[in-house]
């Protein structure tokens, strides 16, 4: 059954639905998951919490991480992505500073915006895992 399922998803083609940014390509969560449903219209998803029923995990050296969990026909897969900034660095709750080879950069502290996007891109993620 798993190879089957398998199987379907990567079958799905969503070229026509992704989008350019800065020289990536990006399928929005809202496409992935309409596409992914309409092969198993009742897959369900779900955002894992923390003991205090946060969106996410926290850890103040480390910074934020997100978990989201895909289940199709009683199959579940666990998926996890940092909270990054543009520059795919850590956010944590307080700014800091590291090194380049260009200089000293920021990273700011993590919103609850920064969250929730990934949180959407995590179970983008988990949807093609």
């Amino acid at each position: 059954m798993e190879n089957i399922t398998f199987e379907k998803v990567l079958a799905i083609n969503v070229n026509d639905k992704t989008e350019k940014k800065e020289g990536l390509t990006y399928l929005s969560w809202a496409w992935a998951w309409g596409e992914f449903k309409k092969i198993y219209p009742m897959a369900t998803y779900s955002v894992k919490k923390d003991e205090k029923g946060l969106p996410y995990f926290y850890d103040e050296h480390l910074g934020f991480l997100v978990f989201t969990e895909v289940t199709v026909d009683n199959l579940t897969h666990e998926m996890w992505l940092p909270v990054m900034n543009g520059a795919n660095k850590a956010m944590k709750s307080v700014k800091y500073k590291y090194t380049t080879k260009y200089g000293e950069k920021e990273v700011e502290p993590a919103s609850m915006f920064d969250i929730n996007k990934t949180i959407m891109r995590c179970l983008t993620k988990n949807l093609a895992m």
